[in-house]
């Protein structure tokens, strides 16, 4: 009831309304850090899936290389979950992105998924959800967006603004 008394009273005298998205408002988000996470994800389990053949499971090198590699996975599948968390909490409004709540309920599955597994196709699926956030991300700022391949390994097709 309350929010409509101002909507009405904003309506009536043309109040301009402030757009800050987070607690401290600096307005600045970027769905980029959760892309490029993602698809270090990917890499790593390319990384791993390079040492599963060969005859090394028993050296040193292969096992501090697997830990490594399967440490990052989880710290980047994590922080890409956190990036979109932070834009999708702070910054998307229900009212105007009804959508979007799914997008990243699938984000935030495939996100887990890649931590519990090396499963390469969730991994892609990750990927691909991410750059669809992106798509709405840019789209709500008014920017027109491209798809290109990424010009690092694994040379996966991002969501980029086209400026």
């Amino acid at each position: 009831m309350f929010y409509k008394i101002l909507d009405s009273l904003d309506k009536k005298y043309n109040i301009e309304h402030a757009q800050a998205h987070c607690d401290v408002p600096c307005g600045i988000y970027d769905p980029a850090p959760a892309q490029i996470a993602a698809l270090t994800v990917v890499r790593m389990m390319d990384l791993m899936a390079g040492l599963q053949g060969g005859d090394d499971k028993g050296k040193t090198d292969y096992h501090n290389s697997m830990s490594r590699y399967i440490a990052v996975k989880e710290e980047h599948a994590e922080k890409a979950k956190h990036e979109i968390r932070v834009i999708w909490g702070d910054y998307f409004k229900k009212d105007k992105h009804p959508n979007v709540d799914d997008l990243v309920q699938k984000i935030m599955q495939l996100g887990s998924k890649c931590r519990q597994t090396a499963d390469r196709e969730s991994g892609l699926a990750f990927v691909e959800a991410i750059n669809e956030f992106a798509s709405i991300f840019w789209e709500t700022k008014g920017v027109a967006t491209k798809r290109a391949k990424a010009p690092y390994a694994p040379a996966l097709e991002m969501v980029y603004p086209n400026l």
